[in-house]
C-alpha cells in the first residue's frame, strides 16, 4: 500500500438483529446508520459498497450497521420500512434521518451533515476524507 486513502480495506458492515438491537444501535454512544434491506435485492446489493465506504470514512464517528428485514420482520415493521434499501440514523436511541434507495456516500454524508453539532455528546462528524457532514 502506498498510503492513498482510496487503498484502504473496507471495514465490514455488521449486521444486527432483533436480539442485539437495542444494544448495538438505540444505546449507542455514538450515532449508528442503519441499513435496512435484504440480501435478494439488487439494490441493497448495490448499496454495500457504499454502506462499506461510509464504514470506512466514519470509522469512530457513526456505527455503521445493517439488517435484514427478511430475517428480522418485526424491526421492519416498528421503523415502518416500506421500500428497501433504507437507512436510519439514530442518535440517541432517536431517528434523526431517513434515507429511501440507493445513494452516493457523499450523498449520505450530506444529508447526516443536517444533525449539526448537537447530534449527540461530542459529535464531530468529520470523515477520514476530510469530507463533513
Amino acid at each position: 500500500m502506498n498510503g492513498k486513502e482510496s487503498n484502504h480495506e473496507p471495514i465490514g458492515v455488521p449486521e444486527v438483529n432483533e436480539g442485539n438491537f437495542e444494544s448495538q444501535v438505540l444505546r449507542s454512544p455514538e450515532p449508528a446508520l442503519v441499513a435496512f434491506g435484504a440480501g435478494w435485492s439488487k439494490p441493497c446489493q448495490i448499496l454495500k459498497t457504499v454502506l462499506e465506504e461510509l464504514a470506512t470514512r466514519c470509522a469512530g464517528k457513526v456505527r455503521v450497521l445493517r439488517v435484514n428485514v427478511d430475517d428480522n420482520p418485526d424491526l421492519g415493521l416498528w421503523y415502518g420500512i416500506e421500500s428497501i434499501p433504507t437507512l436510519l440514523c439514530f442518535v440517541e436511541g432517536k431517528v434523526r434521518v431517513r434515507i429511501v434507495g440507493t445513494v452516493s456516500p457523499d450523498a449520505v454524508l450530506s444529508k447526516l451533515g443536517t444533525l449539526g453539532a448537537g447530534a449527540s455528546p461530542g459529535a464531530n462528524l468529520e470523515t477520514k476524507s476530510n469530507s463533513e457532514f
